[in-house]
């Protein structure tokens, strides 16, 4: 039950000729995760979606067509799945304006005829039907003054099969009634339609992955979310924009020529800035002060800037649609790199794909890694960030992702997990490329690099780990791959550094870990969903099987360090009178102490802690923060749903 990694082996990396730094020369498939769906719970009669401005039978009535907003067209035949539509031919057929003797609402949009039967549907504000020719209207969705819909009623089609059936395309998606609108459903579960734009945020604790909506909106997939994304707060995106307002005042006094803000980035005293029309320009104290170190890139808009948050001088911008100008240009360039401070930037967009305008930027320092989100989807390229010299090659990323734009990139804190946001997907997850040619020991639980303890699992991530050892012990490596490996540290290590040396297929390498005498950290997914479990049955807890009071719940971890009796490392502990956490566990929830029933070793498993909890009688509904602890040392804060 180790946690595997989850990036396909690829070719060894090879140098470049006039380059600095390498990168594999052949495109790498990585194993991207799924985060969530492309669903958002808007509190209607079902998940909501994106906006969709057109919906249409064909003529035997078999197939539904939907055309989101964005002009993609997607059909299904069974109302549960869709199918992206690529052939040009396939459009929704001319408008009709009802032969109605008179319309519920005034001003009405053309709209597509109901059936031939003298029945009509129309949209408006609300959904209408009529069966007398127009005489009379039914009010189909409206309640105490709204529809039951959403806002933003686009277009309904009746099958040619049934006039009961209607289909109705708004601003939150698909939906379907099969009893002349009395009742509906919404198609929008797996409509790939979803809004999200700006990743403003990655599992932390409490919080899940967050996207920006629209502008001014945010939504989220929290830890142990199992329906849709959910509208959340969005103080985030206000206070961006607020900012980028205040700024593009700001510099309008010092630069004439500046156009509104569109982009910022700030590390320690520096903010980055970029306007609407590709000019990038810097402040190294705070904004007190803007010097002459502008660059009027005129390239197009600059959609999103890194920079490094411990050397500020060093950042990366990549720019959207081009003018006119720009784009006559042999070579179209969006994105720009520059090293002191904005003094001057670079080009190192290299051979990325000519039409395909830059949305999103990450980088690691460390390795040299750049990710961007383009049109194209997502690219990798590894530099030397610090140093000048000629751009390197870009690979595509986009193996085993939908052909969809990828509209933001963020790495994790550690600069282990990689995050893509895909135009209408949503977000995706994989382990860092770059961890390929920058080996990195982690955590096993969190991929955190929080130190290592006796008996702990890490994770040796990009590479296989054929033996490993630490001083005069040997570590037993539980897994291993091309992708990455799994160890288990010696019980019997002491004092404050684990060195580590390993052989592994990539050849030899050492590293140096700080060492506890305990480091817990509770196993989560790439979503931050914890591993705890309900005692008594067994089954995994989360948003939709939520904990009850008064009852024990189990929470796989690591890191908690010796054990009574001394165990063997290595070996799967008994499944019966499992050894005993020899450090007093400790475990709150929303900060109040919590009865810790018994903290083992995980019957049958390798480097597990099953720590047994028993929840209070009387407990708030809802999310709550679980924290365990061992000798002072905290775990990773985790998210537990409660039902009393």
């Amino acid at each position: 039950m180790c946690r595997r990694a989850t990036i396909r082996a690829v070719a060894a990396a090879s140098w470049l000729a006039a380059t600095t730094w390498s990168i594999w020369a052949q495109p790498v498939a990585l194993d991207w995760r799924h985060i969530g769906n492309s669903a958002i719970d808007l509190a209607l009669p079902s998940v909501a979606t994106g906006p969709v401005d057109r919906v249409w039978y064909s003529g035997d009535g078999s197939v539904l067509y939907a055309r989101t907003i964005s002009g993609r067209i997607y059909s299904t035949t069974d109302f549960e799945q869709w199918s992206r539509v690529q052939d040009s031919r396939v459009s929704p057929p001319v408008d009709e304006t009802p032969a109605a003797s008179s319309l519920p609402e005034p001003g009405l949009k053309r709209t597509s005829l109901a059936s031939s039967s003298g029945r009509y549907y129309v949209v408006g504000r609300d959904a209408y039907r009529s069966d007398d020719g127009g005489v009379t209207w039914t009010n189909l969705t409206g309640y105490k003054g709204a529809s039951i819909l959403g806002q933003g009623l686009s277009s309904v089609a009746a099958s040619p099969r049934d006039p009961d059936e209607v289909t109705v395309a708004s601003n939150n998606g698909v939906w379907r009634s099969v009893d002349g609108g009395l009742s509906w459903s919404g198609l929008n579960q797996a409509l790939p339609n979803l809004p999200g734009s700006r990743l403003m945020g990655l599992p932390n604790g409490l919080r899940g992955v967050r996207l920006a909506v629209g502008g001014a909106a945010q939504i989220e997939w929290a830890p142990g979310e199992k329906t849709a994304w959910r509208p959340a707060d969005a103080t985030d995106v206000k206070r961006e924009t607020d900012l980028k307002a205040a700024l593009s005042q700001r510099l309008r006094q010092v630069f004439s020529a500046i156009a509104p803000i569109t982009a910022i980035a700030t590390s320690k005293d520096y903010i980055y800035a970029g306007d609407a029309e590709g000019h990038l320009v810097t402040s190294p104290d705070a904004g007190a002060s803007w010097p002459g170190n502008t660059k009027f890139a005129d390239l197009g808009r600059v959609e999103s800037i890194w920079v490094d948050p411990n050397e500020p001088t060093i950042a990366v911008a990549v720019l959207g649609q081009r003018p006119a100008s720009a784009q006559s240009q042999n070579k179209p360039i969006y994105v720009l790199r520059t090293m002191n401070g904005g003094a001057w930037w670079d080009d190192i967009t290299a051979n990325l794909p000519d039409s395909a305008a830059g949305h999103g930027v990450t980088a690691d320092r460390a390795s040299g890694a750049i990710y961007v989100a383009t049109d194209a989807g997502v690219f990798y390229t590894s530099t030397d960030l610090a140093a000048a010299g000629r751009p390197t090659s870009w690979v595509s990323l986009a193996e085993n992702l939908p052909a969809a734009a990828a509209t933001d990139v963020k790495l994790d804190a550690g600069a282990n997990q990689l995050y893509a946001a895909l135009d209408g997907y949503g977000v995706y997850v994989t382990i860092a490329p770059h961890r390929f040619r920058d080996v990195r020991v982690v955590n096993a639980a969190d991929y955190s690099s929080r130190p290592a303890a006796p008996g702990s699992l890490l994770s040796v991530l990009g590479t296989k780990v054929d033996s490993a050892r630490t001083a005069n012990l040997v570590i037993p490596v539980l897994d291993a791959s091309e992708k990455a490996s799994q160890i288990q540290v010696p019980f019997e290590v002491k004092g404050t550094t684990l060195p580590l040396a390993f052989e592994a297929a990539t050849g030899r390498f050492t590293f140096g870990l700080p060492l506890q005498s305990v480091a817990p950290a509770i196993f989560v997914d790439p979503e931050g969903t914890p591993l705890i479990m309900d005692a008594e049955s067994g089954v995994l807890l989360d948003a939709s099987k939520p904990a009850h009071a008064n009852t024990r719940i189990q929470v796989l971890a690591t890191g908690f360090g010796r054990v009574r009796p001394d165990w063997p490392t290595g070996m799967a502990a008994p499944l019966t009178d499992p050894p005993r956490v020899a450090a007093q566990v400790r475990a709150t929830l929303d900060r109040i102490p919590l009865e810790v029933s018994q903290a083992v070793l995980a019957p049958g498993y390798i480097g597990f802690y099953l720590i047994e909890i028993q929840l209070p009688k009387v407990l708030n509904a809802g999310p709550a923060e679980l924290v365990l602890e061992a000798e002072g040392q905290q775990s990773n804060r985790v998210r537990l749903y409660i039902q009393p």
